[in-house]
């Protein structure tokens, strides 16, 4: 028997999944020495 999705099922599961942008800027965001550059 399939278990049916629900709408708080799918938004939990688009949350975990980390899209390449936000992996991009976290490193950026660890990487670079933004108060240098400010």
């Amino acid at each position: 028997m399939m278990k049916q999705f629900s709408f708080a099922d799918a938004e939990f599961a688009a949350k975990k999944k980390v899209t390449r942008r936000e992996r991009f800027l976290d490193e950026m965001e660890r990487v670079v020495p933004w108060p240098e550059l400010l």
